[in-house]
């Protein structure tokens, strides 16, 4: 009997983790009016030693980057890189806030906005982002949680 049920439940908590991995490595983004918003937060570690210096940005593993980059939305293409103003914080879940400032970087015709805060070990983050393209008059809000880990 053991091994029958073995033999049925194994393959079967084999794709169950395996589907659930495959979430973690989905896109993240949102779609606003005519725009989509793509998002990430990671730890700023993970960026090369060359980005960080070019970018004047923090290299270690307790710091979080928050990716933000808006594309309106253009028939027959991934779309077109518009320039917007972010604000945002986030909050962990003492109630604590870390305001996001964004900077903005371009790169070719590539434009995204970047923000870094500090993280503990294990510490969960609610983010609350505001974004306005430009020329526009209405924001799009995104939330979104993260959980870090600074091993």
């Amino acid at each position: 009997m053991y091994k029958l049920i073995n033999k049925f439940f194994k393959p079967l908590f084999i794709l169950a983790i395996s589907l659930a991995s495959l979430n973690s490595y989905a896109e993240n983004s949102m779609e606003f009016g005519d725009y989509v918003v793509h998002y990430n937060a990671f730890r700023s570690d993970t960026i090369s030693p060359d980005i960080a210096k070019q970018y004047g940005l923090p290299r270690a593993n307790n710091r979080a980057l928050i990716n933000i980059a808006v594309l309106k939305k253009v028939l027959n293409t991934t779309g077109m890189p518009t320039k917007a103003t972010i604000t945002g914080y986030a909050s962990n879940l003492t109630g604590q806030l870390k305001q996001l400032e964004f900077k903005e970087i371009t790169e070719g015709t590539a434009i995204y906005y970047l923000a870094e805060t500090k993280i503990s070990d294990g510490e969960f983050l609610k983010f609350e982002i505001k974004i306005m393209p430009e020329g526009e008059t209405r924001a799009a809000r995104l939330n979104f949680n993260k959980r870090f880990f600074t091993y």
